[in-house]
């Protein structure tokens, strides 16, 4: 997994490790890496020699990034020329060495550009671009310019991944040292591009809790239950799925679809869709009700349920059990008139509810704003609950404080039923006896993969999601 440190925790640590290296060491690192990524780009483009580079500089090191990389650029034969948009606080030594490299500063943005470099603002940042920043960064917009970011995308906020303001929207940013929250969640996330790490000896100095965690592939692999000679279908998990009614009975369909994709070995399905279910999916075991469904080691309950008295005594039936529960859409309705508070309070099983940002602010009082990390760490912590706050950059948020930011989501995953898929494959990760964190963390990634899947062979349905998960799911813990 990876971690994102947040600004002042990034600052304490470069002030550590300066006091152990020579001046602008430092620089120099991040200012080789930058310029490396640049000259990548332009050698797609014909090659640095002769290539038209423009450095948009703000005040201090973010700028001195910048024009040290642009003085390592023009020494190869770039035109490299730099608006200065603070000058009177710029880098002096970047400015130094970038004019004697041959850069020039120029007043206003020239019309030949063939890749331009964000150095405005960097972790000091806060709101959006300034005026003359802003009409610059429109200019290159406007002409399709390829932006390259330093450190962070500026105008966004550092520490929330929250946009507040006009902002640089970059093709790829390269950030230093360690990942900052703006790069991989909120909208800011997608303000970056693609992103690159550039190691300046920064690891050993963080000695700071990250902000958050970034899951990967060898993670996901690493918690997947493994099959071996005894295992059979008990050992591995019966999933219970509460979801779905003779009004809705696709949402009862698409999660019992998702549970099958999972780890766990049985599913039983209760409910009135249950003529529905055996027809998609005859290895379920379907019964009216959640009282009648026999043993099971977790339970999903809430899609398409409705909301009327006989939902209402399928939730309390799930939350009077000692099992994990995954609640999801109606169910998170039926929470909020307070109800059922003295059986959430009262239960020691876990709990993992699953809003999107409506159903947040039902249930929070307020939508998650910019800091949708802070947002649904408050929200598992009043409920003492793991909090899966749904989104394009899915949060996972723990009451114990823990925060996670989910890499593979996709816009494909925006239409109806594809959350009923996620809460039945989580359903399955929690019968198979995975923590609600990794169980959550792990739904997420698996349904962020599967909507890419379904949207690269074209208009993506949420049964296509469901049948891309079976394609995206490591096969036992094998990789």
């Amino acid at each position: 997994m990876r971690h994102a440190w947040r600004a002042n925790d990034v600052r304490a640590a470069e002030e550590a490790l300066m006091r152990t290296v020579p001046e602008g060491a430092l620089m120099e690192r991040a200012a080789a890496g930058l310029a490396r990524r640049c000259a990548l780009l332009l050698a797609e483009r014909g090659g640095v020699y002769g290539a038209r580079v423009l450095l948009l500089i703000g005040a201090g090191n973010n700028g001195g990034d910048a024009l040290f990389a642009g003085a390592r650029l023009a020494g190869r034969g770039a035109v490299v020329r730099a608006v200065l948009l603070a000058p009177d606080r710029v880098h002096r030594a970047g400015l130094e060495a970038f004019q004697r490299a041959g850069g020039r500063v120029v007043d206003t943005v020239p019309p030949d550009v063939d890749l331009a470099v964000d150095g405005i603002v960097g972790l000091g940042g806060s709101g959006g671009l300034r005026p003359n920043a802003e009409a610059a960064v429109q200019l290159l917009a406007a002409r399709r310019t390829t932006v390259v970011a330093v450190d962070i995308p500026s105008g966004v906020d550092v520490d929330t991944g929250g946009v507040r303001g006009p902002a640089v929207r970059a093709d790829v940013t390269v950030t230093f040292g360690c990942l900052k929250p703006a790069l991989v969640v909120g909208p800011a996330a997608a303000y970056a591009g693609e992103v690159e790490l550039v190691d300046i000896g920064l690891g050993p100095w963080l000695k700071a809790e990250p902000a958050l965690a970034v899951p990967e592939w060898s993670d996901i692999v690493s918690w997947w239950p493994k099959l071996g000679p005894t295992s059979e279908k008990y050992t591995r998990g019966v999933v219970g799925i509460a979801t779905g009614s003779a009004t809705y009975p696709g949402a009862a369909v698409l999660s019992v679809g998702g549970a099958l994709a999972g780890p766990a070995g049985l599913v039983r399905y209760a409910g009135t869709a249950a003529g529905h279910v055996l027809r998609q999916h005859p290895s379920a075991i379907a019964t009216k009700r959640v009282a009648e469904a026999g043993r099971v080691q977790a339970w999903v309950c809430g899609s398409g349920l409705g909301t009327d008295d006989a939902a209402a005594t399928e939730v309390r039936s799930v939350l009077a059990t000692s099992l994990p529960v995954v609640l999801d859409a109606d169910a998170l309705t039926l929470l909020v008139n307070g109800a059922m508070a003295d059986q959430l309070r009262g239960r020691d099983a876990p709990i993992v509810v699953t809003p999107h940002d409506r159903e947040f602010a039902r249930l929070a009082g307020g939508e998650p704003g910019d800091d949708r990390v802070g947002a649904a760490l408050q929200l598992a912590s009043w409920m003492n609950a793991t909090v899966l706050l749904k989104g394009d950059r899915t949060i996972v948020a723990t009451p114990a404080g823990s925060a996670w930011a989910n890499p593979t989501g996709t816009p494909a995953l925006a239409t109806g039923g594809t959350g009923d898929v996620l809460a039945g494959l989580l359903g399955s990760l929690l019968a198979a006896r995975l923590s609600p964190e990794r169980a959550a963390v792990a739904a997420a990634y698996l349904h962020g993969l599967a909507g890419r899947e379904a949207a690269r062979r074209g208009p993506v349905t949420a049964p296509d999601v469901a049948a891309a998960l079976k394609d995206v799911v490591p096969l036992g813990g094998a990789t």
